[in-house]
């Protein structure tokens, strides 16, 4: 009999079934003491210089869709961050998609060619080359990883006449070919998808599957590549973005109005606009230039999601 009530006492003062602490704990009057979660911390000083980054990143925005709604003598007549009297938008976007035969819409197609082929190659051969410096070893990868350091380093601008010089001898400059084949070397992509694909691919993933008799490739297109998707997005962000922006080399590359991309020939209008015997064409320059960035803005917002999604992944590790 004592021996129970010494196994009841201590279970009582260890807070058992019988403690007043866990009668309390079941009538919800139990508190701990630190339960109130961590509050970041807010910087007044910081949240001002990010509002004044976002108004100046939006202002330029802001612009562009307000004076894409004017006419062209409303353009010079009104203030520039706010409507006229006339709202003309969708007038002035048929203008644009009709101005001299639907040129643009021309321009428009050669962009999205040069974006599926060249960037998605781009990222195409990034993500097999990036994947491949990471989980084989080889003579020369330190070599190999040098240079890909080395090409970041150097701007496409200084290479653009190189390889004009390069084109011209072979005979394929004023091609779509001049643009796509720069377009496919991405080092950044490669660089990218190599640092990510150390981490996120295990390499016992990989064991297991060769001893389950599947080849590389297969490996690769089945496993692999599910779990590059976030660096595979990302790199795929930039290569759009670079080629859809891309300026100079199209410039210097193509002589032929009918090859340009929308770059190219928006600064072709601008010159018009601006040139000795100059056209009424600031209205069509600038809703041409509206148009021009819509579909960069929804496709950089349809694959956000993964890119973040991607970033908070590879900051984890499991």
């Amino acid at each position: 009999m004592s021996t129970l009530t010494e196994v009841m006492t201590t279970t009582d003062a260890a807070g058992g079934r019988g403690a007043p602490g866990a009668r309390s704990r079941r009538r919800g009057s139990y508190r701990p003491k630190y339960s109130s979660p961590l509050r970041p911390r807010k910087s007044v000083a910081f949240t001002l210089l990010m509002g004044i980054f976002v108004i100046y990143s939006l202002v330029p925005l802001v612009w562009l869709v307000i004076n894409a709604t004017k006419t062209q003598a409303g353009l010079f007549s009104s203030f520039g961050l706010w409507f006229d009297d006339e709202f003309v938008l969708f007038q002035n976007i048929w203008e644009t998609l009709t101005y001299k035969d639907g040129i643009f819409l021309r321009w428009f197609g050669n962009t999205l060619l040069y974006v599926i082929v060249g960037a998605g190659g781009a990222t195409l051969l990034a993500t097999l080359a990036g994947y491949g410096l990471a989980k084989f070893r080889f003579t020369g990868r330190k070599a190999v990883f040098a240079v890909v350091l080395g090409a970041i380093a150097v701007p496409g601008t200084a290479l653009a006449v190189p390889t004009f010089l390069m084109f011209s001898q072979l005979g394929l400059t004023n091609t779509p070919w001049a643009i796509i084949i720069p377009s496919l070397i991405s080092p950044f992509g490669l660089y990218l998808i190599w640092v990510y694909a150390v981490d996120s691919v295990p390499t016992e993933l990989l064991e297991a599957a060769r001893m389950d008799g599947a080849g590389e490739f297969r490996t690769f297109f089945t496993i692999s590549i599910r779990l590059l998707a976030p660096g595979i997005v990302t790199v795929l962000l930039f290569t759009v973005v670079a080629t859809w922006n891309n300026y100079f080399l199209p410039l210097i590359m193509l002589s032929d109005p009918s090859w340009y991309p929308l770059t190219v020939g928006l600064n072709q209008w601008s010159a018009q606009a601006t040139g000795v015997a100059a056209q009424p064409i600031y209205n069509l320059v600038i809703t041409g230039s509206l148009l021009t960035i819509v579909p960069i803005v929804v496709a950089f917002l349809g694959l956000q999601r993964f890119w973040q999604s991607g970033l908070s992944a590879g900051s984890v590790k499991q």
